[in-house]
């Protein structure tokens, strides 16, 4: 059988301006195991997706990707996936502006396919990085919300990512006081973050104010 990422739409206004591609986490559970649409990792980006529809219902179209295999390795990276669903995007609404939001290896995916095409913003949640990852953001607007709790993605390493992204482009960092990787008992906080970040970057002035308001709460990274 073969294993292809699935996209799933959470809010598809008729004309949106903008769209938003919502992207799991989840670490490998051997060589090519398929994503399952009920693995915690899956699941816990729906709150999510939500909150960014419900922030601008006539005005974006959010989807959630399922990638096509768990984890991330030499083989198939959830980047490729991003890729395919970047396309179907540009099929569906041609070419609009998008904000890709993903949490932990979604977070690190997010962070090397902003490069792509149409993408304008990145949101990584709790990213899983490398500390010596350097994806190109050239141009495009970023934002880091990390836990300070958080005992499977490294803060740190985060931080030491920010800091590359930072020699080429603004990027935000919100650290969330005793935040752990799940993100439960602080899910307002990252789900209002990514919401707010996707419209302030897509919509701009007339949704929700200027962006460097939306991220009030953010330290600018310095290279």
């Amino acid at each position: 059988m073969k294993l292809a990422p699935r996209l799933l739409p959470v809010h598809v206004p008729d004309r949106p301006r903008g769209a938003v591609l919502v992207l799991h986490g989840g670490g490998s559970r051997g060589s090519q195991v398929p994503v399952s649409p009920t693995q915690l990792s899956v699941l816990r980006m729906i709150p999510i997706a939500r909150r960014i529809a419900r922030a601008a219902p006539d005005e974006l179209a959010v989807y959630r990707l399922l990638n096509s295999v768990r984890g991330w390795d030499t083989h198939h990276t959830p980047v490729r996936d991003v890729e395919w669903a970047m396309g179907e995007l540009r099929t569906a609404h041609g070419g609009r502006p998008t904000c890709l939001v993903g949490h932990s290896l979604g977070g690190r995916a997010a962070l090397f396919a902003g490069h792509l095409p149409d993408v304008v913003s990145v949101a990584a949640l709790n990213p899983w990085v490398y500390p010596d990852d350097d994806p190109d953001l050239r141009g495009r607007q970023v934002l880091v919300v990390h836990g300070t709790a958080d005992r499977i993605a490294d803060r740190q390493r985060a931080v030491s990512v920010a800091r590359y992204v930072a020699r080429h482009t603004r990027i935000g960092f919100v650290t969330v006081p005793g935040g752990k990787h799940a993100m439960l008992r602080h899910r307002d906080v990252y789900d209002g973050f990514a919401a707010q970040f996707a419209v302030g970057t897509l919509l701009g002035t007339e949704q929700a104010g200027p962006v460097g308001a939306v991220l009030g709460g953010a330290q600018w990274v310095d290279a």
